[in-house]
């Protein structure tokens, strides 16, 4: 069959003449992709390589056979983390991103036609439909890679929901498409991971010049499908969400939103234990006094997002809580935190005798050896990769979930580092907060990034991932982002908020127990209504209500690690110090958000940010009842 004939795009004149010109190959299974994975071979290590002007023949990336899939590595440090600034914007529509013309002081067309042309010139290609973002409620895309880089359309299969040649639609109109040209990177952009999002009329474009799938086909789908929100109203959340049956057979679902390395994958993880059986809840950095507790039973788990929740109107039908469906047909998660076996039995099984070959990214891995997500792959002597990765299909979690749920609390999870009067930090936050809903927003808003970001390549101090926590992958404008959350919220009144930190709570290093004892918490009492003796104002606004005390198993959590104040190590003084470099940072994010096309209850919230308001000054904005 001719490759006109698959895909309907006649109107389409530069894909239709690519393809015409260059032997294609439209994938007919995922097996079909793994192997290409290997360059169609049955070799052990395959190198993806590319002949590079004045650099002659350059590795971008090598794909070691193992017994339980493929394991891809990247000679290059550099590539092992996205790069956050690796975007820019192509187009002439509105935009609050950085256009290809300032920061190249070139115009993209250009490069777009080299980039077909270098494509032209492959050997064959891979062709590869897809949708974005759901078989119902996406958007018909395609990948367009060399065939040497197999990996990364198998990767991209999993994370999405790959579309056999035999199933593909008689009318297939892509509503996006990825280029991928990875040695650009070094022919034109000195070898640094760029992402081009190009917004024709009818069609989004995006140019991936490097092979990490991080920014391209992870979260270059995540800007189509924000793209598409924004013109149409909606947004795709930056979370996971959960649903929980505890021991009692109590039902209850959280969404866990936040900049990368919030905890959203963690929030979907059972409570990593000790050898023991018993949860080390926190460790003190300055006499390593620890606290542990005994749970003999946790809460089922239901997995139902990773990392990209579709708010999409066809699911919200006027509910008054939230309603999100997965946005992602696979998990691209993050196992920096394993780091022996035993620590995440659970994951371990899963992806050590997997259904079907996984793809994995940054471990240390011998051709055919097991695969094994504690073996790191070492950047240099001594230090390990800190991004390491599996792809899962979200077929082989079990008891993950794929239809609509309705959320109960949205929390946000905020990366803290250690925090004394001492060595006064942000770090200050109890074992979780309650938010008012603007106060809920306003974090939305500033977004930190949080301390020692595994996931991007520079995570250096208090810094913002955007609106949404989502703005790295977004291509519009951040005010109509703005926007569409705050208009969420008052849509759905019975959805509650709370913000829970991870690493660590003052001087208490925590991890992700913090959001582990919060989910089992919340989930055994059923919902976020607590008594007035339970909860107090914190003492910095900012964090909304801290608790007064926290029961887990029949034992009170201590008080130090509700609030951090509490700590000999913090006291008020080292607290106050924590909360003056949160006020600066909020005052630093939220101010640039203050024009005329902010939603005047946006403005409000800013301007009571800026103005250091109390609790109850957020209160009057928009009502918020704990008792409800």
């Amino acid at each position: 069959m001719n490759i006109q004939d698959i895909f309907k795009i006649d109107s389409y004149n530069e894909l239709q003449d690519l393809l015409q010109s260059v032997k294609v190959i439209v994938p007919e299974s995922r097996e079909e992709l793994c192997r290409l994975t290997f360059g169609n071979s049955d070799t052990d290590f395959f190198e993806v390589a590319y002949d590079v002007p004045d650099k002659g023949r350059v590795v971008e990336a090598t794909v070691t056979r193992c017994k339980n899939g493929a394991s891809v590595n990247y000679p290059d440090i550099y590539m092992r983390r996205r790069d956050p600034d690796c975007m820019v914007v192509a187009d002439d529509q509105e935009t609050d991103k950085e256009k290809y013309f300032e920061r190249y002081q070139g115009d993209f067309e250009s490069i777009r036609k080299e980039a077909f042309d270098w494509l032209k010139n492959q050997e064959e290609l891979i062709v590869m439909p897809f949708m974005s973002g759901g078989n119902q409620l996406g958007y018909p895309s395609i990948l367009i890679a060399p065939t040497n880089a197999g990996f990364f359309a198998t990767g991209l299969s999993d994370l999405q929901f790959f579309i056999p040649r035999k199933d593909i639609p008689e009318v297939f109109t892509p509503r996006a498409i990825i280029y991928l040209a990875p040695p650009f990177r070094h022919t034109h952009f000195d070898g640094k991971q760029v992402v081009v999002h190009n917004r024709l009329q009818t069609l989004h474009e995006l140019f991936s010049f490097n092979l990490y799938p991080g920014p391209s086909a992870k979260k270059g789908v995540y800007g189509f499908l924000l793209n598409i929100g924004e013109q149409e109203n909606w947004v795709t959340l930056h979370a996971s969400c959960v649903k929980i049956v505890t021991p009692y057979e109590n039902e209850f679902t959280i969404m866990h939103e936040g900049a990368s390395g919030s905890g959203k994958s963690e929030m979907t993880e059972q409570i990593h234990r000790e050898s023991d059986g018993r949860l080390l809840v926190s460790e003190n950095i300055t006499n390593e006094e620890k606290y542990y507790l005994k749970m003999a039973e946790t809460s089922e788990l239901m997995p139902v997002t990773d990392d990209m929740a579709l708010c999409h109107p066809k699911i919200q039908n006027a509910k008054r809580r939230l309603v999100i469906t997965d946005a992602e047909n696979g998990w691209f998660l993050r196992v920096d935190h394993i780091n022996r076996y035993g620590k995440e039995p659970h994951l371990e099984g899963l992806t050590i005798h997997p259904k079907e070959p996984l793809v994995f990214l940054n471990l240390d891995t011998p051709p055919k050896s097991t695969a094994l997500i504690w073996e790191h792959a070492i950047d240099e002597p001594g230090k390990t990769c800190p991004n390491p990765r599996v792809i899962m299909p979200k077929k082989l979690v079990p008891h993950s979930l794929s239809e609509p749920v309705e959320i109960d609390i949205r929390s946000f999870g905020v990366r803290t580092p250690p925090s004394t009067l001492e060595n006064p930090n942000y770090g200050i936050l109890g074992i979780f907060h309650i938010l008012p809903p603007a106060l809920a927003w306003l974090w939305r808003l500033a977004a930190p990034r949080g301390h020692a970001n595994p996931s991007i390549t520079s995570s250096a101090g208090l810094s913002s991932e955007g609106v949404g926590s989502y703005w790295p992958f977004a291509t519009g404008k951040k005010v109509i982002q703005a926007n569409l959350l705050l208009q969420q919220i008052l849509d759905t009144p019975d959805t509650k908020y709370i913000l829970i930190p991870n690493q660590y709570i003052g001087a208490y290093k925590v991890g992700f127990m913090a959001e582990w004892l919060t989910r089992e918490y919340l989930a055994r009492r059923g919902s976020l209504k607590l008594k007035p003796q339970q909860i107090k104002n914190a003492r910095c606004p900012l964090l909304g209500y801290a608790l007064s005390s926290m029961k887990v198993e029949g034992e009170y959590l201590p008080h130090h690690l509700l609030e951090a104040n509490l700590q000999s190590e913090v006291t008020d003084e080292g607290y106050d110090q924590g909360a003056e470099i949160l006020y600066n940072f909020f005052c630093r994010e939220v101010k640039q958000f203050l024009n005329k096309d902010l939603d005047p209850r946006g403005k409000k919230i800013i301007e009571t940010c800026l103005n250091k308001g109390s609790l109850q000054d957020y209160l009057k904005i928009i009502p918020f009842n704990l008792s409800e």
